[in-house]
């Protein structure tokens, strides 16, 4: 095959494309570094994340991470976000200069069929043929060479996780040639090759597309069932007609439209693999098929997914402390300084008891959810996460899904917002309805904060079978408790609103492979930026509005706690009271829970401003948020007003509840409609307030409230 060569490019735009687990992500991050941006393409919520690449001789361009794909053939908003921005469609995104193919050595043939059909687009092309050392591991042998001659575009080796190969690739992309004109290297049947010819001509004459997407549109035409239908409103009549005769003459002849392209790439495939591909014969298991019979075992499989998960809570909170008691001292010497300098005043007290006491209750939390990140990434980058999706499917059929739809629900132990948008690659609507209105009710990093604080305050610090500690085994049940809910409340929704039969489950595993700790560490630098962003903004804005309202209007002659209950926040804690006193909440809990309809972990600088002004009269402010809150005493009842029937409560509702606005938001984007979005917080809200009112009325009854 050839190419005509007509000049050199300028590499302004590049695109990273390639099937999922191919190691693009990992290779994105290779080649930009912690230049990284992360957004929405305009209109939609699939993630648009560029970032700079540095390439010979210094010049600089942008690298664009397209959706993991199998094929341009898009079936869902990602897949085709990829092949309007290849076909230079997409508005707000230039057509990329050059597009590099990231290919798993260890299944090329799979992999060179997305390869295949970007060739057709005759955009000049890079292909990374990544986790070579995985396909050595698996006997597998690539003629880079002779790979390279017969696809006519320049292969690069590389093992994106050690670094190997960058620079080549860096190179290859900088010396990418424009082609004009490429001879197609597959082809399909006669007569199909004919008809194929012809609408080309057709499309070309009534539409004035050019060569490339008229051939796009007449393999779509010719080979899709629903064709004539859904194109009705965008072809001539005239066209639609000669359709109409090609599938008739088609079907006519034996052959089958639906598979005739397909099988034709593969035997193109085939070729290409057998001059270029050696594969080791074999009988021996390979490394990751070994630890599959353990790590997917419908037994062990799954003691094993919940014993990791209990040692990563148990870690974090052993780990976490040191660096969690050295914030907090920070932020006291801070608070001290403050007080020596100012004067007293209005003005000192809100920057101690206001901004300053509302951020560092949230950011002393930072520690936890970056270790959480950690661990999270660890699993993902070594190929786990798979794994343990497969393991879920048996228990995801119970409820009317399948594993699929577990990947999101992962997803969301970070955030609700990605996993809800991981819905996307799930076919049935009804079933990726179902995955979106369940997915907030697994427990994301937004809540650790809040299971941190009441753990710490009030969970003893007691062992459980010599070494697990009580305080890791408390937030193990919250995080449970959220995933037990989602799965019974998808059943729910299966039998009522969305009753639907539960598909099957297909699902590639991926290889087990050594994780890149620099994209772990890139990913824990991204979500500590979004977590300090969000503390010196919304967390920072909330607790000065906080604060106003809790100090005015001023009352001569009271202390700082009837201040407080004088106050607008007291005043507007005790007309909700009522409400929530059936949950063992008071007043200040309720506000907490109010303020943190926007974000959840609020609720915590929310506690940190009231307690820091009710106790403002402590000059020493020696006192942490956790001892304030253990010494609060209910003035009416001599009482405490927390307990560890309490603390239990309040992060029973924050599992359950939906106190997250950016997540109804979200819904609301995929799903065109605040139906559901209503629908989701009505539900989340009854939930929580009766399943805690229930947890509350048991714990009194076996004598935990006192």
């Amino acid at each position: 095959m050839t190419f005509e060569t007509v000049k050199q490019v300028r590499v302004r735009y590049v695109a990273l494309i390639g099937n999922p687990n191919c190691g693009k992500t990992t290779l994105f991050n290779a080649l930009t570094g912690l230049r990284q941006k992360v957004g929405n393409y305009p209109g939609v919520t699939v993630e648009k994340k560029e970032g700079r690449l540095t390439l010979a001789g210094n010049s600089e361009a942008t690298l664009l991470d397209l959706p993991g794909t199998y094929s341009l053939n898009a079936t869902s908003p990602d897949e085709k976000i990829a092949t309007d921005i290849l076909l230079g469609r997409a508005e707000h995104t230039q057509r990329p200069d050059v597009v590099v193919c990231v290919v798993d050595a260890s299944n090329i043939e799979r992999n060179l069929y997305l390869v295949s059909q970007i060739l057709d687009r005759q955009i000049p092309v890079v292909v990374a043929l990544n986790m070579i050392d995985v396909a050595e591991e698996a006997g597998i042998e690539v003629d880079v060479k002779m790979l390279e001659r017969e696809l006519g575009v320049p292969v690069v080796a590389t093992i994106a996780n050690k670094g190997i190969g960058i620079n080549e690739l860096k190179e290859s992309i900088a010396n990418a040639q424009s082609r004009t004109a490429q001879k197609r290297p597959w082809s399909m049947p006669a007569l199909v090759e004919e008809e194929c010819g012809e609408l080309v001509g057709l499309l070309q004459q009534y539409h004035k597309l050019n060569e490339n997407s008229a051939f796009d549109e007449a393999l779509t035409l010719l080979t899709s069932p629903e064709a004539l239908e859904e194109h009705r409103d965008r072809f001539a009549p005239e066209l639609l007609a000669h359709v109409q005769k090609d599938h008739e003459r088609l079907d006519f002849m034996g052959i089958d439209r639906q598979s005739v392209v397909v099988e034709a790439r593969y035997e193109w495939i085939k070729s290409v693999c057998g001059k270029a591909v050696t594969q080791a014969q074999t009988s021996a298991l390979s490394t990751s098929d070994k630890l599959d019979r353990v790590f997917t075992h419908r037994i062990w499989g799954f003691v094993i997914f919940v014993g990791l998960m209990a040692l990563i809570f148990q870690t974090i909170f052993t780990w976490a402390t040191v660096p969690m008691d050295l914030i907090g001292e920070g932020f006291d010497s801070i608070g001290n300084h403050i007080h020596e300098v100012m004067p007293a005043g209005d003005l000192r007290d809100l920057l101690i008891n206001g901004g300053l006491a509302g951020v560092a209750a949230v950011v002393t939390f930072l520690p936890q959810i970056l270790f959480l990140f950690l661990f999270l990434g660890l699993l993902e980058d070594t190929g786990y996460m798979a794994r343990a999706a497969f393991i879920m499917d048996r228990l995801m059929s119970k409820v009317g899904l399948h594993g699929k739809s577990f990947i999101p629900m992962l997803s969301s132990f970070a955030c609700a917002i990605p996993g809800i948008m991981a819905t996307r690659t799930i076919e049935s609507p009804k079933d990726r309805l179902v995955t979106m209105l369940v997915s907030p009710l697994v427990s994301c990093s937004a809540r650790l904060p809040v299971y941190a604080l009441l753990i710490a305050a009030f969970i003893p610090h007691d062992h459980v079978l010599g070494f697990l500690s009580l305080p890791a085994l408390t937030l193990l049940s919250m995080y449970l408790l959220g995933l037990v809910m989602a799965l019974s409340m998808a059943w729910l929704f299966k039998k009522t609103l969305l009753r639907g039969a539960a598909p099957l489950f297909i699902m590639e595993l991926p290889p087990y492979k050594l994780p890149s700790l620099k994209s772990v560490l890139l990913q824990m630098w991204e979500r500590s930026k979004l977590f300090l962003k969000n503390a010196g903004t919304i967390i920072l804005g909330v607790s000065i509005i906080l604060w106003f309202l809790a100090t005015y209007p001023r009352v001569e002659g009271v202390t700082p706690a009837e201040q407080l209950q004088h106050s607008f926040v007291g005043k507007a804690g005790q007309l909700i009271e009522p409400v929530i006193k059936p949950l063992g909440f008071d007043w200040k809990i309720g506000i907490g829970i109010i303020a943190s309809l926007l974000q959840r972990e609020v609720f915590v600088s929310t506690m940190g401003t009231i307690y820091n002004i009710q106790n403002s009269d402590d000059e020493s402010g020696s006192l942490s948020l956790q001892q304030q809150m253990r010494n609060d005493i209910d003035p009416e009842t001599g009482l405490p007003v927390w307990t560890a029937l309490t603390a239990i409560c309040v992060m029973v509702y924050y599992v359950l509840a939906m106190q997250c606005m950016s997540t109804l938001a979200v819904l609301k984007r995929e799903t065109n409609s605040w139906k559901w979005p209503l629908f989701q917080l009505g539900y989340m809200t009854a939930l929580a307030y009766v399943v805690t009112f229930v947890v509350y009325r048991v714990g009194l009854l076996w004598g935990f409230g006192v």
